[in-house]
C-alpha cells in the first residue's frame, strides 16, 4: 500500500526469519529507506533469495547532473549498485520474477554457472545455448568419460556434446541415457531438458525419467522445457507436481536457471563485501572548515583549488595547485612551482573548463603566464560572460599517465555511489564504467577496476609496463571514505587521474566537486 507504517524493510525482514518462506517476491516503485533496505536485504538474502522488480526506473534525473560521473549516474545504476551490496536479484518484467520464484521454491542453488542441455531438436538446444551464454552462464564442457559414453550408448546421429541433442525419435528411455550421463558428469552444474513432441515422442514418461532422475541427483538443479500445448499439458502437470519446474519456451527456462546461478553469486559476493576497510590518515575537520567556507560564500560548486585541498586531505596526491588573483602573482606561484605550468579559469559556475578556453597547457615563462593569464579571462567574458570569475589556477605540469576517472555521486535514496572508469576527454563518450555503493570493501574496488576496459589499459597494452594499478584501488577506498565521511558532497570526479608505472603511484589532475 502506501507504506503508512511498515515499509519494505518490515517486510523482507520478518519474511526473512519465516520458516515457511522459501523466496522473497517485491514489486516496488519506491525504496522509503536506502540503507535499512540495503542492510536487511544482505542479512536476509544469505538465507534465502530475494527477487525485486521495480517499478518507475527513469534515466531522465542524469540530465541535470554536473559532474562526469552524476551524467553517468542515471537513477538506474544507484538501484542496481545497491541491489547487489544487498544480494537481491533484479529482474525487468513479472515473467521473470515468476518463472525464477518457481525455480527457487523447487530446486537446489547450483554449485557453478556451468549448464547442460538436453534436447531432442537441434534448434532448441541452439536457441537456449544463446540465451544462456548471453546470460553470462557458461555451457559446460562435458569430461571425455561422459562423450564417450554418449557416443557409445546413442545413435549415430545424435550429438554428444553440449548441448546434448537425442534426436527427434528420441524416446524416454534414451533422454533417460543423456540426462543421467549429463548429472553424473561434475563439468555440469545444472541441467535444462527440452521436449518437442513428435511422432514417437513419450511426453509423459519422459516427465517420469526426469522426476526420477532429480530424486536420484537431489544436489543439481533440474529445469524442463516442454514444448507443444496440449500435447504435453499432462507431462508438464506430472513434473509440476513432483516439484519440477517446466516451462513453455527455452528463454524462461534459462531465466529460471539464470536465477539460481545469480543467487549463488549474489550471496557469496555479499559475503565477501563484509570486511571494513581502515583509513585514518584524513584530516576531516579541515574538509569540513572548507566546505563551510564555501556554503558562507552561497556556493555550491568547489573551485579546483578547493577541491584538490579536500582529496589532499584524505591522501589523495595532487598535482601542485595554486589560485592566482592577479598576473603578477600568477607569475609569482609558476616561478616557485617551476615551469612548465598549466593555467585554468577559477570559477564556481564553469565545470568543464576546456570548453570556454578556459585552459592553457604548457606555459614555459613569465610573459607566457601573463599572455594566458589575459587570454583565459577574455575567452570566459566572452564565451560566458554570466560566469562569476575568481581568478586563475595555476597547476604544475607533471609527467602524462594512463588516464581514468575516479568519481561519485550522491543517490536521493541510497547514498553515495563511488565510479571508476576510463577517463580523460572520453569519459562521457565511452562510458567504460563501473558502480558500487559507498562504503567500498577491498574487495569490491578490486572488481570495479577489473571489469572495465580500463584494467587492459593498466595491465600494459601493446607492450606497455603494468601501471600502479594498487595506488588506483587505495584512491577508490579513499574516495569513499570521503564521500561517507563528509555526506554534503553530492558530486565529485577526479578526471583524469594519471596513472604511471607499477610502483610510482597515481595522480589527480583535475578535481571537481558540488555540495548541498
Amino acid at each position: 500500500g502506501n507504506k503508512a507504517d511498515l515499509n519494505e524493510s518490515d517486510f523482507i525482514e520478518y519474511l526473512g526469519e519465516d520458516p515457511e518462506t522459501k523466496v522473497i517476491l517485491l514489486y516496488l516503485e519506491s525504496i522509503t529507506d536506502g540503507r535499512r533496505f540495503i542492510s536487511i536485504g544482505a542479512s536476509v538474502s544469505r538465507k534465502k533469495p530475494i527477487i525485486l522488480l521495480k517499478g518507475g526506473t527513469t534515466e531522465a534525473g542524469a540530465k541535470a547532473a554536473l559532474s562526469h560521473t552524476g551524467s553517468m549516474a542515471g537513477g538506474i545504476t544507484a538501484l542496481k549498485a545497491a541491489l547487489k551490496k544487498a544480494g537481491i536479484i533484479h529482474v525487468t518484467t513479472v515473467s521473470e520474477l515468476f518463472d525464477m520464484a518457481i525455480a527457487f521454491s523447487t530446486q537446489p542453488i547450483p554449485h557453478g554457472d556451468r549448464i547442460g542441455i538436453v534436447t531432442n531438436a537441434g534448434g532448441g538446444g541452439v536457441v537456449t545455448s544463446d540465451i544462456l551464454t548471453s546470460k553470462g552462464l557458461k555451457l559446460a564442457s562435458l569430461s571425455k568419460q561422459t562423450i564417450d559414453y554418449l557416443r557409445n550408448s546413442l545413435p549415430p546421429m545424435a550429438s554428444v556434446y553440449n548441448p546434448v541433442d537425442v534426436l527427434g525419435d528420441a524416446q524416454a528411455d534414451r533422454y533417460r541415457l543423456a540426462i543421467e550421463a549429463l548429472l553424473k558428469d561434475h563439468n555440469v552444474d545444472g541441467l535444462i531438458t527440452i521436449l518437442t513432441p513428435q511422432v514417437v515422442t513419450e511426453p509423459e514418461e519422459t516427465a517420469k525419467v526426469i522426476i526420477e532422475l532429480s530424486k536420484l541427483y537431489p544436489s543439481k538443479p533440474i529445469v524442463a522445457v516442454f514444448i507443444g500445448g496440449d500435447k504435453v499439458e499432462k507431462a508438464s502437470k506430472m513434473l509440476i507436481e513432483n516439484n519440477i519446474p517446466v516451462y513453455d519456451m527455452p528463454e524462461k527456462g534459462v531465466i529460471a536457471i539464470y536465477g539460481l546461478s545469480m543467487y549463488r553469486e549474489l550471496r557469496e559476493y555479499v559475503l565477501k563485501t563484509l570486511e571494513h576497510v581502515n583509513i585514518y590518515d584524513v584530516d576531516r575537520r579541515k574538509v569540513l572548515s572548507i566546505i563551510e567556507s564555501v556554503k558562507n560564500q552561497n556556493r555550491k560548486v568547489l573551485l579546483e583549488s578547493e577541491a584538490k585541498e579536500v582529496v589532499k586531505c584524505y591522501g589523495i596526491p595532487v598535482a601542485p595547485t595554486m589560485l592566482a588573483t592577479s598576473e603578477d602573482e600568477a607569475v609569482e606561484i609558476a616561478k616557485n612551482m617551476g615551469y612548465p605550468v598549466v593555467l585554468k579559469i577559477a570559477s564556481p559556475d564553469i565545470i568543464h573548463k576546456s570548453d570556454v578556453g578556459g585552459v592553457i597547457m604548457n606555459v614555459r615563462s613569465d610573459n607566457d603566464v601573463r599572455e594566458a593569464f589575459r587570454s583565459i579571462i577574455s575567452n570566459v567574458r566572452r564565451f560566458s560572460p554570466q560566469s562569476s570569475i575568481y581568478g586563475v589556477v595555476v597547476q604544475k605540469m607533471v609527467p602524462k599517465g594512463r588516464e581514468v576517472i575516479i568519481g561519485s555521486t550522491k543517490d536521493p535514496v541510497f547514498g553515495h555511489i563511488v565510479m571508476f572508469g576510463l577517463g580523460g576527454i572520453y569519459a562521457e563518450l565511452f562510458k567504460d564504467v563501473s558502480f558500487r555503493l559507498a562504503p567500498l570493501s577491498l574487495y569490491e574496488a578490486k572488481e570495479m577496476v577489473m571489469e572495465t576496459k580500463a584494467y587492459n589499459l593498466l595491465k600494459g597494452f601493446r607492450g606497455e609496463p603494468t601501471a600502479d594499478i594498487a595506488s588506483v584501488i587505495n584512491i577508490l577506498l579513499r574516495v569513499s571514505k570521503l564521500v561517507t565521511d563528509v555526506p554534503d558532497i553530492v558530486e565529485m570526479d577526479i578526471n583524469p587521474l594519471f596513472v604511471y608505472e607499477e610502483g610510482a603511484g597515481s595522480m589527480a589532475i583535475d578535481v571537481k566537486m558540488v555540495i548541498e
